[in-house]
């Protein structure tokens, strides 16, 4: 069965949300688990969009707080699929806060989710490819194998040695 491929825009989910005193920690800062889950929603989201079935979150790669978000602030979140390989979407997300006193908004982090498709019986089934057109989309797409790659290995499903993409950044005449 042969998939037409989707573009990356397509599949853009933007996400607020408000940050209340439930959501912070004693500091008044959002609490990392909150914004986690709240990522994780909105990459669900955009895959299901892109793949048009249910989804499940296969891995999350480092998540770095660079900008604490406060009390109050608005948390804006896009997520967006950056690569499709069989089964498997890889999500980039874009995370700001803004204060809507001070009127001014700061990244808060960046991220890489993936996940897979399901079909009825709850196994994974193929997605559509993903078409990059702009050249950050473009980027973002010819990374995604070298961040596949390095996923794979840490999960101890593929050996270093197989992951040609990923050594020919750190050795030359590499053949993949």
């Amino acid at each position: 069965m042969t998939l037409t491929p989707k573009h990356a825009q397509d599949s853009l989910i933007r996400m607020t949300e408000l940050v209340l005193p439930n959501d912070t920690n004693t500091f008044g800062n959002l609490m990392g688990g909150r914004l986690m889950y709240w990522m994780d929603i909105a990459a669900a989201l955009a895959c299901m969009k892109h793949c048009s079935a249910p989804v499940v979150t296969a891995s999350v790669d480092n998540i770095s707080f660079e900008t604490p978000i406060r009390l109050g602030n608005v948390v804006h979140i896009e997520a967006q699929v950056s690569r499709a390989f069989t089964t498997s979407m890889e999500v980039h997300m874009r995370v700001w806060g803004e204060d809507p006193v001070q009127q001014y908004r700061y990244k808060s982090n960046e991220a890489f989710m993936t996940f897979v498709a399901l079909d009825p019986n709850g196994k994974s089934r193929a997605v559509p490819p993903v078409i990059p057109d702009t050249e950050e989309e473009k980027k973002l797409y010819d990374g995604a194998l070298r961040r596949r790659q390095l996923r794979l290995i840490l999960g101890g499903k593929m050996r270093p040695e197989e992951a040609g993409e990923l050594r020919a950044l750190f050795f030359e005449n590499v053949k993949s």
